[in-house]
C-alpha cells in the first residue's frame, strides 16, 4: 500500500514527518510505502542529514505551497491549490495512494477531505474520533469537535462509523456505544438526548451499552463514546488539562525521593502520540491527522493506524454499514 504523509505539517516540518516517516517504514511492515508530499528541497536536506538519501519505499512529490495556522479553512482549496494539504488528498482521491496522513491545520484537512474525498453515502456529518485512556481500553470519543449541534439520527451515524472503526482498526469485537449524557435513565437529558437513546436502543447492529455520566468514562463502561461536537470538546480538552496537571502534581512529589516508582507507564498511558492521530470518519478514504505539536512517535503510529485502516478495508465497510 501507498501512503501520503504530508511532509509540511508539524510546527517543525519537515524534520518530524521526515524522522516519523523513517521509523515506520523501519519499524512497521515491509507492505508500506510512503510518499511525503511538500517541499522536495527541504525534505531531502532531512534525509540526506538522516543519511536516508535512498531509502526504499519512500518517494517524494512536489507541492510548492503550505497551509498556516492562519489560513481560513474553507479557503484552502482555492487560495492554496498546490499546498500540501491539497495535493496529498488529490493523490488519496486519485488512487495514487491509499490513504492520508497529516499534521496540518485540522480545520484545513477536515475541509478539504470533505471536498476532495466527499461524504459516504448516508453520512450526513463526517466526525474526528480522538481517543483518550480508561481504566479498561481507550475509548474512542465521537465527535470530538467537528461538530455542533447535531440531530439525534446523526449521532447514530457516529455510533456506526466508530463501531467499524473499533472493529476494523483496533481489532475489537462489538463494539461498546455509550452516549454521554447526565444520567443513566433513559429519560434524561434534553429531548435530542432522550430521542438518540431511543434510537440507539433500537438499532439492532449496535451493542448499544446506554447512557454514560461524565463520573464513570474514565472507567471505561464503553468502546465509543457518542456526544456531539460541543460536548465532547469540552470532554476531551479538559480530560487532556486534568491528565497533565496530575502528572506534574506526582513527579513534583516525587522529584526529591530518592526511590521514585518510575512514571513511563503512566505518561505513556497519557500521551497522545500513543494513539495515533485522529480519524477523520465517514468519507470515502482514509484520513488521518496529527497534532501539530506531533512528535515523530506520533507521525509513526499515524501512519500505523492508516495501514490497518486500509488492510481491514475500514472505509468499504463504513459505506456497507451505512447503506445496510
Amino acid at each position: 500500500m501507498r501512503i501520503a504523509l504530508d511532509a509540511m505539517g508539524t510546527d517543525a516540518a519537515p524534520a518530524v514527518e521526515v524522522e516519523g516517516a523513517l521509523r515506520a517504514l523501519n519499524e512497521l511492515e515491509d507492505d508500506i510505502e510512503l510518499v511525503l508530499v511538500g517541499d522536495p528541497d527541504r525534505i531531502r536536506e532531512e534525509l540526506e542529514r538522516h543519511g536516508a538519501s535512498d531509502t526504499p519505499r519512500l518517494t517524494i512529490h512536489p507541492a510548492t505551497q503550505r497551509v498556516s495556522a492562519d489560513d481560513p479553512p474553507a479557503s484552502v482549496l482555492r487560495k492554496k491549490p498546490d499546498s500540501s494539504i491539497v495535493v496529498g488528498l488529490k493523490l488519496h482521491k486519485a488512487g495514487d495512494v491509499d490513504a492520508f496522513v497529516s499534521a496540518g491545520s485540522t480545520g484545513a484537512v477536515m475541509a478539504a477531505s470533505l471536498f476532495v474525498l466527499r461524504p459516504l453515502p448516508g453520512v450526513e456529518r463526517p466526525s474526528v474520533g480522538t481517543f483518550f485512556p480508561t481504566r479498561r481500553s481507550p475509548t474512542l470519543l465521537l465527535d470530538a469537535g467537528t461538530n455542533v449541534d447535531c440531530k439525534p439520527r446523526q449521532l447514530v451515524q457516529f455510533a456506526h462509523l466508530g463501531r467499524v472503526y473499533m472493529a476494523d482498526v483496533l481489532g475489537v469485537e462489538s463494539p461498546r456505544i455509550g452516549l454521554l449524557n447526565i444520567g443513566e435513565e433513559p429519560t434524561k437529558g434534553d429531548e435530542r438526548a432522550q430521542e438518540t437513546f431511543s434510537l440507539l436502543q433500537e438499532d439492532e447492529g449496535l451493542h448499544f451499552v446506554g447512557n454514560i455520566e461524565g463520573r464513570d468514562v474514565l472507567e471505561g463502561p464503553c468502546d465509543v463514546l457518542v456526544a456531539d461536537g460541543f460536548v465532547g470538546n469540552v470532554l476531551l480538552k479538559f480530560y487532556e488539562s486534568v491528565a497533565q496537571f496530575i502528572l506534574g502534581l506526582v513527579r513534583d512529589e516525587l522529584a526529591d525521593t530518592v526511590d521514585s516508582p518510575p512514571l513511563d507507564s503512566v505518561t505513556r498511558l497519557l500521551d497522545y502520540s500513543e494513539y495515533g492521530g485522529a480519524p477523520l470518519l465517514g468519507v470515502n478514504g482514509v484520513t488521518i491527522i496529527c497534532h501539530g505539536g506531533s512528535p515523530p512517535k506520533a507521525i509513526r503510529n499515524a501512519i500505523r493506524v492508516a495501514a490497518q485502516a486500509v488492510r481491514s478495508d475500514m472505509v468499504a465497510d463504513m459505506a456497507a454499514e451505512l447503506d445496510a
